[in-house]
């Protein structure tokens, strides 16, 4: 049932019963193949989407056609909101990274259900906090840390937000490829690439058909 995916999203894990059944109400459930654009950089906002399967890059692109990637949302993640609450041009694009289903509602119902329900609203605004903070804390990575400090720090989170712990190994499933990599955390790819190369020869990263392994241990060492 809906109501059932919606209380495991962490957007709205302080909701009701009665609240979550409100939002059950009036979204939909839309399946997109990898590769899908769900929306581009500076096109009207009409649409608040929470991944159920699969996930999606949120990127930002040059004239010259090179991306930054600025966030990887997968189930349970949110996003889109932005443009609706403010009603200016989308600030990023959005594309699936594999095989996706979205949970999806429209900026009508979706403003409704802000101006009627305080508790949402209040939800939404934390998660947007908690997203500055997270943009706040990238420029000063960008201003501060090394090219090498930054691929391991981009590493991490991957292993933080994707991965799958069993003991000090962090099992994540790759689903950028090493241009995307590289473009999360500010570096060239050559860059990363040596970063990588150093890892595989002191057994902190291996990789097995599209997973990569993290080893939380030998990355303490």
């Amino acid at each position: 049932m809906m109501i059932d995916f919606l209380r495991k999203v962490p957007l709205f894990a302080s909701l009701t019963n009665p609240q979550l059944s409100i939002i059950s109400n009036i979204c939909t459930r839309k399946s997109f193949k990898a590769h899908t654009i769900l929306f581009q950089e500076k096109e009207p906002g009409s649409v608040f989407y929470i991944v159920y399967s699969g996930s999606v890059k949120i990127y930002t692109a040059a004239t010259s056609g090179e991306e930054k990637i600025l966030s990887l949302f997968k189930s349970g993640d949110s996003f889109g909101e932005l443009s609706l609450i403010d009603g200016k041009p989308r600030s990023a694009s959005a594309q699936t990274l594999e095989d996706s289903t979205m949970i999806v509602l429209n900026a009508p119902n979706f403003l409704d259900l802000l101006k009627s329900n305080f508790d949402i609203s209040l939800c939404i605004m934390r998660e947007l906090s908690n997203r500055l903070r997270d943009t706040n804390q990238h420029v000063h990575d960008l201003t501060f840390l090394d090219a090498r400090s930054r691929v391991i720090k981009s590493l991490i989170k991957l292993a933080n937000k994707n991965g799958i712990r069993t003991g000090n190994i962090v099992t994540i499933k790759m689903m950028l490829n090493y241009d995307e990599v590289s473009q999360m955390a500010g570096v060239q790819k050559p860059i990363l690439m040596q970063v990588i190369r150093d890892f595989q020869e002191r057994q902190i990263l291996t990789f097995l058909g599209s997973e990569m392994k993290l080893d939380l241990a030998k990355l303490r060492g």
